[in-house]
This record gives C-alpha cells, sequence and structure tokens, in this order.
C-alpha cells in the first residue's frame, strides 16, 4: 500500500482547469479573452502567471471590459440579482457602467439602497455575535 502511494505522490498531474474557470478567478468575461484561451485549458501555473504578470489583453479587459456579471455589479454597488432586476443581462464594458453611474436611473439607486441596508444588516448580527462570543 506505501508503495503505491508513493507512486502516487511522485506522479502529481498538473491541474488543470476550464477556460470559464480559468476566466472567473481572473474576473474576466471568458467571451472577450482570446481564443487560444477560450479553446485550451489553464494550469494552476499558467493561471499564477497570468496572475503576476498579466499580458496586455488581460490588462486591457480588467480596465475596459466587457465585464462579467459580478464585476458589473461590484463596479455599480449592488447584487448580481440586483443586476436582474434592473434587466442587466449582459457583461458591461467600463464605459457602460460608468454612463449608468452617472444617469443613476431609478433602479440602480433602489438596487444601491438595497444592498446598503443589506451590509448594515451584516454588521449588526456581526456585532451581535462578536459580543455572545466575548464572556
Amino acid at each position: 500500500m506505501l508503495d503505491t502511494l508513493d507512486a502516487m505522490t511522485q506522479h502529481q498531474s498538473t491541474q488543470t482547469m476550464k477556460p470559464a474557470t480559468a476566466a472567473k478567478k481572473l474576473g474576466v468575461y471568458l467571451d472577450a479573452t482570446p481564443a487560444d484561451f477560450r479553446e485550451g485549458v489553464v494550469s494552476r501555473a499558467e493561471l499564477n502567471a497570468l496572475q503576476a504578470d498579466p499580458p496586455q489583453w488581460l490588462r486591457d479587459l480588467r480596465r475596459d471590459g466587457p465585464h462579467p456579471r459580478p464585476v458589473v455589479a461590484a463596479k455599480l454597488g449592488v447584487s448580481i440579482a440586483g443586476l436582474a432586476r434592473g434587466g442587466v443581462t449582459e457583461a458591461l464594458t467600463t464605459e457602460q457602467i460608468e454612463a449608468l453611474k452617472e444617469e443613476r436611473p431609478e433602479w440602480l439607486e433602489r438596487e444601491r439602497a438595497t444592498q446598503a441596508e443589506v451590509r448594515k444588516e451584516k454588521a449588526r448580527i456581526r456585532k451581535r455575535d462578536a459580543e455572545r462570543d466575548t464572556p
């Protein structure tokens, strides 16, 4: 049994992930990535290299978009569900996000207020739980 385990640890395979997973970890919209990124697999080492020293395409995507919904939601200060309630179902560019911030549509103001209430409630619960844990 030990010989089998020893052989297994010596022959570890390279951990890879689907492009969609790598794009999510990088915070970019998969459909906007280069074809060779979308069509291959990404190893853990490649992902680490992309994070440590992003190529120009990755820097451009992070700066200009289009951005995936979690990034759009964070930039607008709302939840992903709030985006859907506001009718935003597609990836948005930084320019489109800035335009929405300037326009301040009613749904965005409402969702921001909702998000602020959620954050306030979470803080209240954290404080309450911390007080309970303190003797």
